[in-house]
C-alpha cells in the first residue's frame, strides 16, 4: 500500500477503491444541464454557441461604449501637415510672448530690455532641463593659457558676451588647469553677474597620479573642487563626465555626480564621448537607486561628422531627454578653409603635440575633404557669408542641437557679428545643396521606413 494512498478498512468491489475523500454514497451528485456542457463545449450543441456568441457580444459592445464615452472611438488621424504644426509653433510662440510682455509690462519692464532682444542671440533649452542656454558658446580648448594671450582670451569673452553668449565651456584638462585659471581671472575681473553665465566644466584627467584622472567618486569630489578653486567660483552650471570610465561602476559615477549636486558644487551633470548605450545606462542606473540623469551629452559634430548628433541622439533626447551639446563645430579649424593642402605656421596643426591633426589634414582623405570645401565656398559665396559662417549656420539651423562651443578666436570674430544674418538665409533648398556635396547625410530607421 502506498502511504497515503487510500483509507485503512474492508475493501468494495474489485475494481472500485474507496478513497478517504470520496462522497457518501447515498449522497446524490447532479449531472451538469445540457446547455451548461454548451457553455464549456461551443461546438457540441447550437444553444451553447448562441450562448456563446451572445456573451461575446455584449462585452465587445460594454468596451465600445466605454471607448465612446472616453472619446477614444475616434477614427484614425491623418499624418500631421507640417505646415500646419509650423504654424501651430508660431501661433504658441507668439502666446508666450504676449504673456511675456504683459507680466512684464505689469512690473514696470519691457521686454526690449532683454538680452535676446537686443543682440538676437537664439536661446534653446539644455536638453528637456530648464537651463536655457545660447545657441553658441565660447570653449577654451588649446586657445585659453595656451595659443592666445591673456588679453585676446579677455577680448574674445567680452565680445561673446556682449553679443549674448552666455555659456563658457572648459575643462581641468584643459591646458593643465590653466585655461580654467585664465576663464576665472576674467569673470572676476569683468564683474559680470553670476546668475548671467552658465558655466561648464569637464572632469577625467586632472594629474598624473592614478587616483588624479577617471570617473571614481574621489576624483569627481575632489577634481570638481579643484576646479572651483582655479575658477574662483562657487558652483559650475554643468559638470561633465568627459569620457567613459570603464574601471568604475556606473553607479558609482552616477552617485557621485548627484553627490555635488546636492552638495551645491554643481547645478546638473552631463556626459562627453559617451555611446547611446552608456547614456542610457547611466539614466536606467539614476532612475533604478532615485539619482539624478544627465541631461545632455557634449559630442564632436561638424560636416564630415554627423550620424551620432544627427541620428542617435535625437531619439535619445525624446527617450530619456537627454540633448547635445557640441565641439569642434569647424572640424579642429579643417573647415575654416586656412588648410588648402598645406599647414600653415601657427595654426593649430602645427603645434606640438597636434601631429595627429596634421597627418588627417595631409591624408587623402583630408584631400578630398578640401576638394567638397570649395564646392562649398561657392554657395557661401552665394549668400554672401564665409564657409565657416555657412558651416555652423546649418548645425544652430538644426533642431538636434541645443548649442555649438566655438574655441577657434579668428573665426570666433568672424562669426559672432554677421552669424545671424546668415540663419534666415538657410533654406531647405540650401540645406539639400549642401547634403549633397557632401554626400554623408545619415538617415535613421524611421527615414528608411517611410
Amino acid at each position: 500500500m502506498f502511504a497515503g494512498g487510500y483509507a485503512s478498512g474492508p475493501r468494495g468491489p474489485p475494481g472500485r477503491r474507496k478513497s478517504s475523500h470520496c462522497p457518501p454514497e447515498n449522497l446524490q451528485i447532479p449531472k451538469p444541464a445540457a446547455a451548461s456542457s454548451g457553455v464549456r463545449k461551443s461546438s457540441s450543441s447550437g444553444s451553447g454557441k448562441m450562448l456563446s456568441m451572445s456573451y461575446s457580444e455584449s462585452i465587445r459592445s460594454g468596451i465600445n461604449r466605454y471607448h465612446s464615452d472616453q472619446g477614444l472611438n475616434q477614427p484614425p488621424a491623418r499624418p500631421p501637415d507640417p505646415a500646419e504644426l509650423q504654424k501651430l509653433r508660431e501661433q504658441r510662440v507668439a502666446a508666450q510672448i504676449k504673456n511675456m510682455e504683459d507680466f512684464l509690462k505689469m512690473n514696470g519692464l519691457a521686454l526690449e530690455e532683454c538680452v535676446s532682444y537686443q543682440t538676437g542671440m537664439k536661446y534653446r533649452n539644455l536638453g528637456k532641463s530648464g537651463l536655457r542656454v545660447s545657441c553658441l558658446g565660447l570653449g577654451t580648448w588649446v586657445t585659453f593659457g595656451g595659443q592666445i594671450t591673456d588679453e585676446m582670451a579677455e577680448q574674445l569673452m567680452t565680445l561673446a558676451y556682449e553679443n549674448g553668449i552666455n555659456l563658457f565651456d572648459t575643462a581641468e584638462v584643459y591646458a593643465a588647469g590653466k585655461a580654467e585659471v585664465v576663464l576665472g581671472n576674467i569673470i572676476k575681473k569683468k564683474g559680470w553677474r553670476r546668475s548671467s553665465l552658465v558655466i561648464t566644466t569637464k572632469i577625467f584627467w586632472g594629474g598624473k597620479a592614478e587616483t588624479e584622472r577617471g570617473l571614481s567618486r574621489k576624483h569627481i569630489i575632489e577634481g570638481l573642487k579643484a576646479s572651483l578653486e582655479r575658477l574662483q567660483l562657487d558652483y559650475v552650471d554643468v559638470v561633465f563626465a568627459n569620457r567613459p570610465d570603464p574601471n568604475t561602476p556606473m553607479e558609482e559615477t552616477v552617485r557621485a555626480m548627484t553627490h555635488v549636486i546636492n552638495q551645491g558644487m554643481a547645478m546638473y551633470w552631463g556626459t562627453s564621448r559617451w555611446s547611446p548605450m552608456e547614456i542610457m545606462e547611466a539614466y536606467s542606473v539614476a532612475r533604478q537607486f532615485n539619482q539624478i540623469p544627465p541631461i545632455c551629452e557634449q559630442a564632436e559634430y561638424h560636416m564630415f561628422q554627423r550620424e551620432k548628433v544627427e541620428v542617435q541622439l535625437p531619439e535619445l533626447f525624446h527617450k530619456i531627454g537627454v540633448g547635445a551639446m557640441t565641439w569642434s563645430p569647424l572640424a579642429c579649424g579643417i573647415i575654416s578653409g586656412k588648410y588648402d593642402g598645406r599647414v600653415p605656421p601657427y595654426s593649430r596643426a602645427s603645434l606640438k603635440g597636434y601631429q595627429w591633426l596634421k597627418d588627417k589634414i595631409l591624408s587623402e582623405e583630408g584631400r578630398r575633404q578640401q576638394a567638397k570645401l570649395k564646392e562649398l565656398q561657392a554657395i557661401a559665396e552665394r549668400l554672401g557669408c564665409t564657409l565657416p559662417q555657412l558651416a555652423i549656420g546649418t548645425q544652430i539651423h538644426s533642431a538636434a542641437l541645443s548649442l555649438s562651443v566655438l574655441s577657434e578666436e579668428n573665426i570666433f570674430n568672424m562669426c559672432v557679428s554677421l552669424l545671424f544674418q546668415v540663419l534666415p538665409k538657410l533654406s531647405s533648398s540650401i540645406t539639400h545643396e549642401v547634403d549633397s556635396i557632401l554626400g554623408n547625410k545619415p538617415y535613421s530607421k524611421k527615414d528608411y521606413r517611410s
